[in-house]
C-alpha cells in the first residue's frame, strides 16, 4: 500500500502572506538594483542584464532559505541577505535624493550617475561591515543613575547589571557569550537581571552559548521570559536558567532587605505568553505584586516597554525592559516606535514610574546593528 504526501492546504491567509512576502522582497531588491545599475548611467551592455540575474537569484535564494525552518545554515545566509538588502534599500533611497537634485539642476549625466552608483556601492558595503562589527562585538557598558524617591538610603548606590535580548541563535556565539559575562563580572554589580529574549531556538539547541550565563557573579540574579522564548519552549529555558543559578520571576517578586528597609524586585511573563500554548504561562502583574510591602519601592522586570501602562497603574517605581534593540538597523527604530512607547533609554511615565529600555546585548535576524549599538547596562539606584 502506498501513501501520497498531503499538500499544504491553501488558505486566504497563506495566499495573502505569500503575496505580501513577494511584494516586499521585490521592492527591497528592485530599488537597490535601479540605484546601482540605473539605465540612465548607460553601463556597458552586459552589466545591467548580469546584475539583474544576480539580484533575482539573491531574492529567490533569500525566500527559499527562509522557508527552511530548523536549518541554522539557511538562517545564517537568509538573515544576512535580509540585512544587506535592507541597508542597500535605505541608502539607495537617500542617494535618490541626490540624483533628483542633480536632475532638477540640469547637471545629471551618465558619468555622474555612474559616479553616484559607485559611491553608493562603497557606502552600502561600508555600512554593512560596520553593522556586522557592531553586532558581533562584546556590548559596550552603558552607565545610568536612576533616582527613586521612595528608595531608602540603605539601598542608595545599589547597582544592577541589565542584560537582555542576547538572542543566541544560528551563529554560534559561545565565545561572545563568555566575553559578555566577563564584562558583566568586571562591573562588580550587586544584582544581575536578564530581561528576556535569551535565544532563538530551544535550550538544548543553544546550550553551549547560554552556559556562560551560569558564571555571572552577583549576589542576586533574576530572569524573565521574552516573546522569543515562547517560540521555542519557554519552560525549557526557565528550567535551564534555574539550573544555571538564576531566579526566574514568573509573576512573582522577591523582597531584598537592608537594615530593615525593603526593595522589591518583581517579574512577569512576557505579554505574549497567554497565546503561546505553554500551560500556565501568562503575564499577571497583580499576581507578581501580591503580598508585597506597599511602602517598599518596586523594580519590575517586563520584557516589552509597552507594559509600562500597567506598571504606572500598579504604582511601580522602575520598570526594566528590552525588546526594541534600539531599532537595531537604522532607520527601523521609526517602525519600532509605532508599537512601543520608548525605543531606548530612561523615561518617566506618570507621577512615580520610570522606565529604562535597554538596546539589548545581541541581535535578532540579520547579524547587524547600525546606529543602535548593543549594551550591557549598569544602573545605579539613588535615593533622593
Amino acid at each position: 500500500m502506498t501513501t501520497t504526501a498531503t499538500r499544504p492546504r491553501i488558505t486566504v491567509r497563506r495566499v495573502v502572506f505569500t503575496l505580501v512576502l513577494f511584494s516586499v522582497t521585490t521592492l527591497l531588491f528592485w530599488v537597490p538594483f535601479e540605484g546601482l545599475f540605473a539605465a540612465s548611467a548607460e553601463w556597458p551592455d552586459p552589466v545591467r542584464p548580469i546584475a539583474a540575474v544576480v539580484f533575482v537569484a539573491a531574492a529567490i535564494t533569500m525566500i527559499a532559505l527562509f522557508t527552511q525552518r530548523g536549518s541554522d545554515r539557511a538562517a545564517r545566509i537568509s538573515q544576512f541577505l535580509l540585512g544587506f538588502v535592507w541597508i542597500a534599500f535605505v541608502w539607495t533611497l537617500i542617494s535618490d535624493v541626490v540624483r533628483l537634485g542633480l536632475a532638477l539642476g540640469g547637471v545629471e549625466n551618465p558619468f555622474r550617475s555612474r559616479f553616484i552608483a559607485v559611491l553608493l556601492a562603497v557606502l552600502i558595503v561600508t555600512v554593512t561591515v560596520y553593522g556586522v562589527y557592531e553586532a558581533m562585538r562584546v556590548p559596550r557598558i552603558k552607565r545610568q543613575d536612576v533616582t527613586i524617591p521612595r528608595l531608602d538610603p540603605a539601598f542608595d548606590g545599589l547597582t544592577v547589571a541589565v542584560i537582555t535580548d542576547t538572542h543566541y541563535g544560528a551563529i554560534n556565539r559561545a565565545k561572545w557569550s563568555r566575553g559578555m559575562v566577563d564584562a558583566v563580572n568586571e562591573l562588580g554589580a550587586d544584582i544581575a537581571v536578564h530581561v528576556g529574549d535569551i535565544a532563538d531556538g530551544t535550550a538544548e539547541q543553544r546550550l553551549e552559548q547560554a552556559t556562560p550565563l551560569g558564571d555571572v557573579n552577583t549576589e542576586h540574579r533574576f530572569y524573565i521570559t521574552g516573546n522569543h522564548e515562547y517560540y521555542s519552549n519557554a519552560q525549557g529555558w526557565i528550567d535551564l536558567m534555574t539550573r544555571l543559578g538564576w531566579k526566574a520571576l514568573r509573576n512573582e517578586h522577591v523582597a531584598l532587605e537592608r537594615g530593615g528597609a525593603k526593595l522589591v524586585f518583581a517579574g512577569v511573563d512576557d505579554v505574549t505568553a497567554s497565546h503561546s500554548g505553554e500551560p500556565g504561562h501568562a503575564a499577571d502583574l497583580a499576581l507578581a505584586l501580591r503580598g508585597a510591602d506597599s511602602s517598599a519601592p518596586v523594580v519590575l522586570l517586563a520584557h516589552q516597554p509597552s507594559e509600562i501602562r500597567k506598571a504606572v497603574d500598579a504604582g511601580v517605581d522602575l520598570q526594566l525592559s528590552g525588546h526594541t534593540h534600539g531599532g537595531q538597523i537604522w532607520p527601523f527604530h521609526y517602525l519600532v516606535r509605532l508599537q512601543q512607547p520608548v525605543v531606548a533609554g530612561l523615561s518617566r511615565h506618570g507621577d512615580r514610574t520610570q522606565l529604562y529600555t535597554s538596546r539589548g546585548a545581541g541581535f535578532w535576524g540579520p547579524p547587524m546593528r547600525v546606529f543602535a549599538p548593543s549594551e550591557i547596562t549598569l544602573l545605579t539606584l539613588k535615593a533622593s
